[in-house]
């Protein structure tokens, strides 16, 4: 049986529709323009600033006496709140199973945020397991996250394919590991000349279809 190793936020669970429907019920909540939606998703940089420092952030700017860690609070609360399965993205892991291959989660993130995400979904009755740096002490791309979610299926990784959405953690983590990679474009193009996904496509189902096919 081959692993099916999948990013989570992006790619099976949409995170940008999420924080910016947060985001913008928070900016009313404190009186802020609403314009200033530009402003805090250029912060959050698509998920890869650390909350706190998006917290810090919106405390400068709106001069809040709110402590960080409420802001960290809420915006945990609220994007997970807002965060939903696509039936979609279940038919695929569905399809990927009974064509025998295990789905795991590799994911970077706190475990806090990441666990709550997918079992409050429901994503959890969908995947075999999953594996959150934070809690394995490696982030990808780093090849020792692909080879941890390998020995937590008890599985090998050869065989193995990599699908996510990030061109540096997703694709160059299965570039560093030698994996075959379904790169999830939304909407970009591919600009790093270092390495390159195997198959580009625009959805997980689409993704599935690929790692089924053989590429």
């Amino acid at each position: 049986m081959p692993l099916l190793l999948l990013d989570l936020d992006n790619t099976l669970l949409d995170r940008a529709g999420p924080f910016r429907a947060w985001a913008e019920g928070f900016l009313a909540e404190i009186g802020a323009p609403a314009t200033d939606i530009d402003w805090l998703l250029s912060i959050d940089a698509d998920g890869l600033t650390d909350r706190w420092d998006i917290a810090d952030a919106i405390r400068d700017r709106y001069a809040l006496r709110i402590p960080s860690i409420d802001l960290v609070e809420e915006l945990h609360d609220g994007v997970v709140g807002y965060t939903r399965l696509d039936p979609l993205v279940a038919c695929a892991l569905r399809i990927a199973d009974d064509a025998g291959w295990l789905p795991v989660v590799v994911t970077n993130g706190s475990v806090r945020l990441e666990d709550a995400k997918i079992r409050q979904t429901g994503l959890d009755r969908y995947v075999a397991d999953w594996v959150i740096s934070e809690e394995a002490g490696v982030s990808k791309p780093n090849p020792r996250i692909f080879a941890l979610a390998a020995q937590r299926a008890r599985l090998p990784l050869r065989g193995a394919w990599v699908v996510g959405d990030s061109p540096e953690s997703d694709i160059g983590g299965a570039a560093a590991v030698g994996l075959p990679s379904v790169w999830l474009h939304r909407g970009r193009s591919w600009t790093d000349t270092r390495f390159a996904p195997t198959r580009t496509v625009d959805s997980l189902i689409a993704a599935v279809s690929v790692v089924l096919a053989g590429g």
